[in-house]
């Protein structure tokens, strides 16, 4: 089957790629001449386990090409996905400004006398039927455009794997030769099919983000409870996720989510169900939980260190979470400004997403090479991403290259029984603190 895929961010590349990766010839379409000039060398430009390996393979095969032209995208192409970005208004509303140019754009050039138009993209409920009539209002001839949503469930770091092993697909369309169509280009993939009407299908996207949401805030909430009560949130998440009603997914204690979904959808969805006059108490709040969340390691640095402006810290992970260089709504930034708020000398480290972070931070923090150099001569240190280099470090390590060894761990990464062997001051979330170093000694 010809499929275009427009937009080669996370999605779209992941898309097209594992698209072409099962037969189809897939032409990809961006408006970035830079990105698209990297992709056909076969150079992803971000970073995904698997990915550029699929990328260079179907280029060698002939089966996955890259473009800027729309005509060259849409000429041929039997179903056109739409993967751009549907990013935050300020009002927490989704921004569909690249979704009305890309349909109107595929009305223009789209040449067959059949054309099926898929929305991968997250967006609000009843934005396929708009984006039916935008694809209708700019077409030269007289195509039959029929219109699907099939919203991904990938997650950053396992794109490919969850492609290939994905719990469904979901097709939201009253056309049954569009949902015909769908099925076999997906049935390779061998993934159970979920066909039900366009907004249900929009509304599932949203839902389920929204509830992962919840679950991760409910957990931080249960944590900073145990904090006060001295139960260990790790005994009462593992406690509550042997019952399979619950399950053992998303009650990880930290410092709260990010990237690029979960900020997002939870802000849309609230600002959808305003627009109905309906006030979404509970997600507001997993929304005001999760922006306390990010910033709690500094005050615990803060509540046990009193005075934290002159000090230096380090900071161990950038992205969002491991096997990712996202850094969209990380809580690492939120740490890294508010430390300097506070006038704290920082230097970060992170194995993939340190390029991103200068873009953003520049010259007001400084970038080591290697987590080592991160940790050293550090008063404070603060883990914000689970990266695998870091958990297999030593605590007695950590402590002997540290100033004064004051760790605060805002993914759990360590064990409590480990902490109470090493001289160290050791915070993590959820979790009884241990305190083995005496700082005021330091001080005098």
């Amino acid at each position: 089957m010809r499929i275009s895929v427009i937009g080669v961010g996370y999605v779209g590349l992941v898309t097209g790629a594992c698209l072409a990766n099962i037969g189809h010839h897939v032409t990809c379409l961006d408006i970035d001449h830079e990105k698209i000039d990297q992709l056909n060398q076969g150079i992803s430009p971000i970073y995904e386990p698997g990915l550029e390996a699929i990328l260079q393979q179907n280029l060698v095969n002939k089966t996955i090409s890259f473009t800027t032209c729309y005509r060259t995208a849409c000429n041929e192409a039997q179903v056109i996905i739409i993967a751009v970005g549907t990013p935050s208004n300020d009002d927490g509303s989704a921004d569909l400004s690249a979704i009305q140019e890309v349909a109107e754009k595929i009305g223009s050039f789209v040449q067959n006398e059949d054309a099926i138009i898929v929305t991968k993209s997250t967006v609000p409920v009843g934005t396929n039927r708009k984006i039916k009539k935008w694809v209708t209002n700019h077409l030269k001839q007289n195509t039959r455009v029929m219109i699907a949503s099939n919203p991904e469930f990938l997650r950053e770091g396992s794109a490919v794997h969850d492609t290939f092993n994905g719990d469904r697909i979901v097709i939201g369309t009253e056309d049954r030769q569009a949902a015909s169509k769908l099925q076999e280009m997906l049935k390779p993939f061998g993934v159970p099919f979920l066909q039900t009407s366009i907004e249900s299908a929009e509304m599932i996207k949203y839902s389920s983000n929204a509830f992962l949401a919840t679950k991760i805030s409910f957990i931080n909430e249960i944590a900073n409870l145990c904090e006060k009560l001295g139960a260990n949130v790790e005994d009462v998440a593992k406690g509550m996720g042997m019952d399979q009603r619950i399950g053992h997914q998303f009650l990880n204690a930290g410092i709260g989510y990010g990237g690029s979904c979960f900020p997002k959808d939870t802000s849309a969805l609230v600002q959808m169900a305003g627009n109905l006059h309906h006030k979404f108490d509970l997600l507001e709040s997993v929304i005001h939980v999760n922006a306390k969340q990010q910033v709690k390691l500094v005050e615990l640095a803060k509540e046990h260190m009193k005075d934290i402006k002159g000090k230096k810290a380090g900071i161990l992970g950038l992205s969002f979470k491991p096997n990712t260089d996202d850094i969209r709504e990380a809580a690492s930034i939120e740490i890294i400004n508010s430390l300097l708020k506070a006038g704290v000398q920082v230097t970060v480290y992170d194995p993939v997403s340190q390029d991103k972070v200068k873009l953003l931070l520049g010259n007001t923090v400084s970038y080591s090479e290697d987590c080592f150099a991160a940790i050293e001569d550090q008063e404070m240190l603060f883990i914000a991403t689970e990266w695998e280099e870091f958990k297999v470090l030593r605590l007695s390590t950590i402590a002997k290259l540290m100033k004064t060894p004051n760790v605060f761990d805002g993914r759990n990464c360590f064990s409590l029984h480990e902490a109470k062997k090493t001289a160290m001051n050791y915070y993590s979330i959820g979790r009884p603190a241990v305190m083995n170093h005496c700082i005021e000694k330091e001080n005098v």
